[in-house]
């Protein structure tokens, strides 16, 4: 499908001029998925200060959404679009398949989710800080949409789940 990649030239244009814009498209990649592991570990601290059962909903929840999306993930083996289309990704990778869902972002949408459990303006950056990890993953060149947005959706549903329970 020549769509896909006429796409891809298109959202990737105004960066292929700059070296700089794609530095900081890299760069931006690995700060929110470190700030995002990093916060994750604070929460977990926090959590576990205020209640052992909270502790428990942080780690079960969000482990049990990421091992059934990891097991998805290997059924479906899905190609990435640099596997896929003759495109050259700005995000180097060199894994093959295991695109759809994004873990990225089931990950970053279900720790925002935690976030935002804990304290609304926290969880409120951390959906931003996904969101935007998402487009970057997109950008990147290393996920279709339709891997960030069920990634995003798989995410959401397991951080309601937070709420609920």
């Amino acid at each position: 499908m020549k769509n896909y990649q006429h796409f891809y030239d298109c959202i990737t244009a105004p960066f292929r001029q700059s070296k700089v814009a794609i530095k900081t498209i890299q760069l931006s990649n690995q700060i929110i998925v470190m700030i995002m592991y990093v916060g994750y570990i604070f929460m977990l601290i926090a959590a576990g200060m205020s209640s052992l059962y909270e502790l428990g909903k942080f780690i079960l929840i969000p482990a049990g959404g990421f091992i059934f999306l990891s097991i998805l993930r290997q059924l479906l083996n899905a190609p990435r679009p640099y596997e896929r289309y003759d495109i050259s990704p700005l995000i180097s990778r060199k894994k093959t398949g295991d695109s759809f869902p994004s873990r990225h972002m089931y990950s970053a949408t279900v720790i925002a989710m935690c976030g935002l459990l804990l304290n609304s303006y926290l969880g409120i950056f951390l959906l931003f800080l996904a969101i935007a990890l998402g487009v970057l993953r997109v950008i990147g060149g290393v996920h279709f949409p339709r891997d960030v947005i069920a990634g995003f959706i798989w995410g959401m549903v397991c951080g309601m789940l937070l709420f609920i329970i």
